[in-house]
């Protein structure tokens, strides 16, 4: 068993394209002895946002601070906030952006795609 303090975490910036003011703790993955799911806490800062994108691999997500806005393929916009949890199909355009004046703070679960 693992068991890990997520603050001690390192945390690091998001450095793809389309990227804008985010970073991303693994809290859970490959290196701890997890080889089928990964577990990652992303930030997106006021003004930021991840890329409009799709992957093959479906996720569950779950709001764990603040508030945000999750944009479909098909560029609808839905406001996300503490205590909300989404499921992103596989191949489902999406992103995630936070227009507002507070951290924007989410769970993010994954099949590891390298297996």
């Amino acid at each position: 068993m693992v068991i890990k303090k997520n603050i001690e975490v390192k945390e690091a910036p998001v450095t793809e394209e389309e990227v804008k003011n985010v970073t991303r703790k693994i809290l859970i993955g490959p290196d701890d002895g997890s080889h089928n799911i990964i577990m990652r806490l992303f930030k997106v800062l006021p003004g930021g946002h991840t890329p409009l994108h799709n992957h093959s691999h479906e996720h569950v997500v779950q709001v764990e601070k603040g508030r945000g806005v999750v944009v479909a393929g098909t560029g609808e916009e839905v406001e996300v906030s503490q205590g909300q949890s989404l499921l992103v199909e596989g191949d489902e355009k999406h992103q995630f952006k936070n227009p507002f004046s507070e951290p924007f703070e989410f769970l993010c679960i994954i099949l590891n795609p390298d297996r």
